[in-house]
C-alpha cells in the first residue's frame, strides 16, 4: 500500500486542479466556435479506434492508426483560427478573464425591436441591408474581416452602417447579442444550386453563413426592399415586419418564451 504525506496530497491536489482549471478554459475557448464540430469528429475517430481495437478489426484498427500518426499536424492545421485566438487572448491577458453568457428577455426584446425597426426603415428606402445575429457557432473569423464596432444595437446604428455610399454599407454586420461587433464583413457565399437566380450576393453570402453556423441573417433587397431571413441554410422570403420579429423572438429565446415574447412584442407596436 502506497503511504502519501501531506505536502504529497496537496501537490498532486493542486496539480489536478489547475489541470482541470486549463481543460475548462480551453473549452470555454472553443465552445460556440466551429471547433466544437470538429471535436466531435475526433471523438468518432477514437471511438472507432477502441472499437476496432476490443473487436480485433485488423484493418480498421491500422487505418485508425495512421489517422492518429499524422492527427497531430492536422489538428494545428485544423484548428489554427482557434490557436491562433488563444495565443492573442493569452498576450492580452484575457484567456483566464470571466465571460459573460447570460441573454435575459429584456435584452432579446430590446435586440428584436432595434433590429425590427432598422429593417422595416430600410424596407420601405429600399436600402440593401445584411445583419448576421451569432449564435452557439462562433463568428470570429468572419468578424475580422470586418471594420470593428463593439456597439450596443440601436436602429440608428444599423442603419448610419448601411446607408449607401459609406464606407460601412458594403459586406455584412455581424451582433453577438445585443452588440454589433463588426460591418462590412465578408461571408461565405453559398453554392447550393437550387437557390433562385434571382438572388444576389447578399442573399446568396446570408444562406452560406446559415450552412456553416447556426446564425441568423437578415436580408433586405437594394432591388424590390423585401425582407428575407435564412437559417440553416433555408431562405423565408417577403416577410413582414411583425413575422421578423416572431421568428427572430422564437430563435433567441427558448420555445416556451417564444410565443409569449412575440406577443409581448406586437403589443407594445400596437400600443407603444
Amino acid at each position: 500500500m502506497i503511504s502519501l504525506d501531506y505536502g504529497d496530497l496537496l501537490r498532486y491536489g493542486t496539480d489536478i486542479l489547475l489541470v482541470t482549471y486549463v481543460i475548462y478554459k480551453i473549452i470555454m475557448l472553443i465552445r460556440g466556435t466551429r471547433a466544437v464540430q470538429l471535436l466531435k469528429g475526433i471523438m468518432v475517430i477514437v471511438i472507432t479506434w477502441l472499437l476496432s481495437k476490443y473487436f480485433q478489426l485488423t484493418t480498421l484498427h491500422w487505418l485508425m492508426s495512421q489517422a492518429f500518426t499524422f492527427g497531430v499536424l492536422a489538428v494545428v492545421i485544423i484548428f489554427q483560427p482557434e490557436l491562433r485566438r488563444a495565443l492573442e487572448q493569452l498576450g492580452r491577458g484575457k484567456l483566464f478573464s470571466r465571460s459573460s453568457t447570460i441573454q435575459d428577455d429584456d435584452m432579446v426584446n430590446r435586440l428584436v425591436q432595434e433590429v425590427c425597426k432598422s429593417i422595416t426603415y430600410m424596407a420601405k428606402r429600399r436600402i440593401g441591408a445584411l445583419i448576421v445575429i451569432e449564435r452557439e457557432t462562433g463568428l470570429n473569423d468572419y468578424v475580422e474581416t470586418g471594420i470593428a464596432i463593439n456597439g450596443r444595437v440601436s436602429s440608428e446604428l444599423l442603419i448610419n452602417i448601411f446607408i449607401p455610399n459609406t464606407p460601412l454599407h458594403d459586406g455584412a454586420v455581424i451582433m453577438r447579442k445585443d452588440v454589433v461587433l463588426a460591418a462590412a464583413c465578408y461571408l461565405p457565399l453559398s453554392e447550393n444550386n437550387s437557390i433562385s437566380k434571382e438572388l444576389g450576393t447578399r442573399h446568396r453570402a446570408a444562406i452560406g453563413v446559415s450552412e456553416v453556423s447556426d446564425g441568423m441573417s437578415i436580408i433586405v433587397s437594394e432591388e424590390t426592399g423585401q425582407v428575407s431571413y435564412a437559417a440553416h441554410g433555408e431562405m423565408k422570403r417577403n416577410l413582414t415586419e411583425e413575422q421578423l420579429a416572431e421568428l427572430l423572438t422564437e430563435q433567441l429565446q427558448p420555445q416556451s418564451k417564444g410565443k409569449s415574447m412575440g406577443s409581448r412584442w406586437q403589443w407594445r407596436r400596437k400600443h407603444g
